[in-house]
């Protein structure tokens, strides 16, 4: 009985023993189970307002994204195209602007930028920057930027701009504040240097507006726009018209003159030298007498005398630019030292009461630039109109009786 107690005792023990080892594993199974969240993905990098996802944030200010081009971006085959093709530009209403001082005034202006390529952020902060905020900002090197631009020392910045319109530009007041009832029309400028000279002239002497015949250079050539200097977004330019359409671009009381270097009379037999030499002079001996001038042949774009009349050009009074020849409002033609005046020009000055404005040469030289004989006739007719104001301004001052 001993025997037996002791061995049950014996298999009670290890019973227990059992009993508690499961417990022990009914515990560990019954413990509770830690879950661990799913591994956090890398998050988002910020976007740009237009293209692919931003890389790098700009230090110019807040809200502005730009990413850097990777090889062989796409976009930036385009600035050459929209650079080169006259043909892209007209069809996608988009222009190329290059350098800073360039690129600021479009903005100042209120030009649209759709992209711009920059070669160091710092260039950003020299730039309106509220008025980036919707374009497509890029990173780039500056050696690419070397390879596309015409420059020789480029500045790191190439804008592409939506084509301005005259009607929504805003100009600068100070430019405003200073004109003068004055327009320039330009006739058969081809010279994109030239013509770029010509309209920074226009936008010095405080003209109200400028007018492209059809037949000039794209005003928004980059060699027009270089030699411009900023005058596109000083200055309206109103851009490739026919002659039908040039009135409806002019104020209705206007008076349209002509820049010629060459004086019709001088071309005449030549006076006894007794009379003055150099002096160049009408055939009546007075230059402000009218002079019949002689047939001509119409220019390549006027192969069928359009505007002619009887294949003669009209009378008008010839005046030396010194002379006084400004009853405002005013527009000066000035063509191109190819073909010159187009018979549309001078039937539009004949029917307005206009006169040809002769600037006279020394014998011998039978050719002006085109961008010098404006400005010499531009910055003649703002004197003239700004001292026939100031001789108003003192007859109203005086008091009558």
């Amino acid at each position: 009985a001993a025997l037996t107690r002791g061995r049950r005792r014996r298999e009670m023990a290890a019973l227990g023993m059992g009993l508690g080892g499961r417990r022990w594993v009914r515990a560990l199974r019954r413990s509770p189970v830690r879950v661990l969240p799913p591994p956090q993905e890398p998050a988002e990098e910020p976007r740009s307002p237009v293209g692919p996802p931003a890389v790098e944030r700009s230090s110019a200010g807040p809200g502005l994204w730009y990413e850097k081009a990777a090889p062989g971006d796409g976009r930036l085959r385009k600035v050459v195209t929209v650079a080169k093709s006259r043909s892209f530009r007209d069809r996608h209403g988009k222009v190329l602007l290059e350098g800073l001082r360039l690129v600021r005034d479009a903005l100042e202006a209120g030009a649209v930028p759709c992209s711009l390529f920059f070669s160091a952020a710092g260039l950003l902060r020299e730039l309106p920057q509220e008025r980036l905020k919707g374009a497509s900002l890029v990173k780039v090197k500056f050696e690419e930027i070397k390879s596309w631009s015409d420059l020789v020392t480029p500045q790191g910045v190439i804008g592409i701009f939506s084509k301005p319109d005259p009607a929504k530009m805003s100009y600068p007041a100070a430019q405003l504040a200073s004109s003068v009832p004055m327009v320039l029309i330009c006739d058969n400028i081809r010279d994109p240097g030239n013509l770029g000279t010509v309209l920074r002239s226009a936008a010095g002497a405080g003209c109200e507006k400028v007018l492209l015949t059809k037949g000039c250079v794209d005003p928004w050539e980059p060699k027009v726009l270089r030699a411009g200097m900023g005058a596109h977004f000083r200055i309206p330019i109103v851009a490739n018209l026919d002659w039908e359409s040039v009135p409806s671009n002019l104020p209705a009381t206007v008076q349209v003159c002509v820049a010629d270097h060459k004086d019709p009379g001088a071309q005449a037999e030549a006076e006894p030298v007794s009379q003055g030499a150099g002096r160049p002079s009408s055939a009546s001996g007075n230059p402000k007498t009218p002079v019949k001038s002689k047939p001509r042949a119409a220019p390549p774009e006027h192969e069928d005398g359009e505007g002619m009349e009887g294949g003669c050009t009209p009378e008008l009074t010839t005046r030396y630019y010194y002379e006084s020849w400004i009853r405002a409002p005013v527009a000066v033609v000035v063509g191109g030292e190819t073909h010159g005046l187009s018979p549309g020009a001078l039937h539009l000055a004949a029917s307005t009461g206009g006169k040809r404005l002769v600037i006279p040469m020394v014998p011998g030289v039978d050719s002006l630039n085109s961008a010098v004989a404006a400005a010499i006739v531009l910055f003649e007719g703002r004197r003239q109109l700004l001292q026939r104001n100031k001789h108003e301004d003192k007859r109203q001052k005086v008091p009558v009786g």
